[in-house]
This record gives structure tokens, sequence and C-alpha cells, in this order.
């Protein structure tokens, strides 16, 4: 990042401390494997994520008292956009983004110091089951059921696109327990341990070929009622909370930055670093990533009640989105026809071409595009 984005001296002094620490403990091989184009596998993020929780940073955003490193806003931006500069595993957004903070507000004292130590430390893999056929956008219309029998919840229906399954020890699910309600008032947070009989989890192979997202199938399930999290009935609360806690990161600039400057490596590489066209849309990148930087940091840096916060995450995410797509796309034309070659292990080798098409995605998970313009027409337009 450029000065004009105000940073302290403490701010940038902590910068490198970070990218010392990073050039110092990251593994070549893991470092080696993202830049190949690879997503981090299970054993990627778990190695690097213990290597972070040595200094907190595994839980940069949460108190000191449960693991984290009370790290400043600032801070937070500044080490995740290390992280995607490096480039390393980020976090496992799951455990840390996403019920780390729903246990801190709405777990009880026992939840709390059961599982955050073992969220922080990735002990316990979790992975999120809020969607389910028919609920995607529209998430209050899930249908997956818990009844109570005594000291258990009964549970049955299906969760799907439920990222990292294949790799999970446990689940959050948004489960209906009052199927008399109306639709978000009779929802309830479950913590569900996914080797109980009776879940199934069935891949969905990717255009990518590799298996990144599931289906899990819930059939007579026991869940013991201390596992509920918040009160019976107001799951809503807190899914609304965890969708809502974590706005660092939205944009992946540091990622984009990231991608730009490997596409430079190849372009020189493949001589043709002086092509004039190929050198117009790396000017365009350019633009286009640090707009996307300066607006990035003036959503995170700025006290929330300043800024139109549905709108900023939404221009965001779509102009995020938008740029990593072309980017993927530019790598994958660089390739050429070795970026079509089949390593003979999908662990190791040249990932540029499959992480192109992966990254379709990018417009559908986390708000799809579509959802993100509508919001725009209804906060900026109207």
């Amino acid at each position: 990042m450029t000065m004009d984005i105000a940073f302290t001296l403490e701010q940038q002094t902590f910068r490198e401390e970070v990218r010392a620490f990073i050039a110092a403990r990251l593994p070549s091989s893991i470092r080696e494997r993202l830049r190949q184009g690879h997503l981090p596998n299970r054993e990627d993020t778990i190695t690097w994520q213990r290597i972070l929780a040595e200094r907190g940073w595994s839980a940069p955003h949460w108190p000191k008292e449960y693991g984290g490193a009370a790290l400043s806003q600032a801070e937070r931006l500044i080490l995740l956009d290390e992280l995607y500069r490096a480039p390393a595993p980020l976090p496992q957004i799951f455990n840390m983004n996403m019920l780390g903070p729903v246990l801190m507000k709405f777990g009880t004292s026992r939840q709390r110091e059961h599982f955050l130590p073992k969220l922080a430390n990735l002990d316990l893999w979790f992975c999120q089951g809020f969607s389910e056929p028919g609920a995607g956008s529209d998430l209050a219309a899930l249908r997956t059921s818990a009844r109570r029998e005594g000291d258990f919840y009964i549970v049955n229906g299906q969760k799907t696109w439920t990222s990292t399954a294949q790799w999970a020890d446990w689940i959050f699910a948004l489960v209906r327990t009052d199927p008399q309600a109306r639709k978000q008032a009779g929802i309830s947070f479950l913590l569900i341990d996914l080797k109980s009989p009776g879940i199934t989890v069935r891949p969905i192979r990717s255009i990518d070929g590799t298996n990144h997202v599931n289906e899990v199938f819930f059939e007579e399930v026991k869940v013991p009622a201390s596992q509920l999290v918040g009160e019976e009935n107001q799951g809503w609360e807190c899914a609304k909370f965890l969708l809502a806690n974590e706005r660092t990161g939205i944009a992946n600039v540091g990622l984009c930055q990231e991608r730009l400057e490997l596409a430079r490596e190849m372009a020189h590489a493949g001589a043709l670093a002086q092509d004039p066209v190929l050198q117009r849309e790396f000017a365009v990148f350019d633009a286009e990533i640090r707009a996307l930087e300066l607006t990035n940091a003036r959503f995170l840096l700025t006290p929330s009640e300043q800024v139109a916060l549905p709108a900023f995450a939404s221009v965001l995410k779509l102009k995020g989105t938008e740029i990593q797509q072309e980017l993927h796309m530019l790598l994958a034309k660089l390739a050429g026809e070795d970026g079509l070659e089949q390593p003979e292990s999908a662990e190791h080798g040249p990932h540029l071409v499959q992480r192109y098409l992966f990254s379709r995605a990018l417009s559908i998970y986390g708000g799809t595009s579509e959802i993100q313009k509508d919001i725009l027409a209804r906060t900026v337009l109207a």
C-alpha cells in the first residue's frame, strides 16, 4: 500500500513485523502450491493456522482472553493483506470469523470454554450448514427440522453447497424447531458432531474437477440439547450476527495484488512483457485494484455509523469478485497450452486453468452478484 492510506508509524512497523514472520515461518511448499493456483488443503490450513496461533494471529479480532490478539481494524487489514500477498492460507473462516464470534455473544460459558480454544488452534474444523435446496438466497425458507425429545434434538433434513464438509469434524447448522412459527421465528442454531450416526456427507464435484462443496444429509440424528447456541427459536439472531459480524477482507485486495504480480512474472518469463495489449491490460488492473484498495480501506477504517454499510459491502463484494475473475482468466491465458495439462497429482503442479474455472463460483457464494446489485439499487439509487 502507498502512504496516502494514512497508516501510522506503529501500523507500518506492524506490517514489517507480519511480513518478517511470514517470511520466516511459512513453509515454502505451502507458498509454492498457492502460488501455482491451488487453494489451501486441510493440512496447509491446519499447519499454518497453528503457527499463526502462536502470536494470536489465527484469531486477530478475538479478545486475548479467548486466544486472540485483539488487533485494531487497521492491524487486521494489514495482517490479511500480507497473508494474501505471501501467499499464505487464511485462518479457517468458519471457525474464526463465523462461529467464534457467535459463541462469544450467544454461547454459554461452558460452550466458550470448550470450543473457543479448539477453534483457534483448529483442533476442531467446523463447516457451515445454512443453505438448503430451495433455501439459498432466501435462507429463512430452510426446512431441516429439529424436534426436542428430552435432552436431545432429533434432526432430519438436508444441507447443500456445504464448503469443506469433507474435511470438517463438526457443523454449525440452522434448523427449524417450530414449524408453526413465521419463517424467521422458528429457527434454532445447533452445533452438530459430523461423526454422529445418521449423517451422510456426499461430495459435489465442481467444474475444476475437485471437491469444494458437499451435500449433508441428516436422518434421525441425535444432538444433545447442550449444543444449542442461544435460545430455542432465536437462531435467526445468531445467523444475522454471524453474517454481519465480519467486514475485513470482503474485497480480497491482497489476493488481487498477488495474482497481478504473478501475471507480470509470467509475462516476463514468456517474453510478453512489452506486448502493448498486455501492458494496457496490466495498467487497467493497476487502476482497478488501486480503486478497490482505497474503497476497502475507507469502508474498514471509517466508523461504521459514518458509512452506508450495506452499499459499501455490496460494492466491495461485486467489484472484488469481478476483478478476481478477470485476473484468473488472464492467468489461464498466460498459462497457454501448458496450463491445460493435468499433473499426475491434483495436489501438485500448475493449477491456473482449474483456478479460473473455480473462480466462476465467486459471483455466487457469499451473496450472489445479483443480490449485491439489488442492495445497491435499494440503498443507493432509491
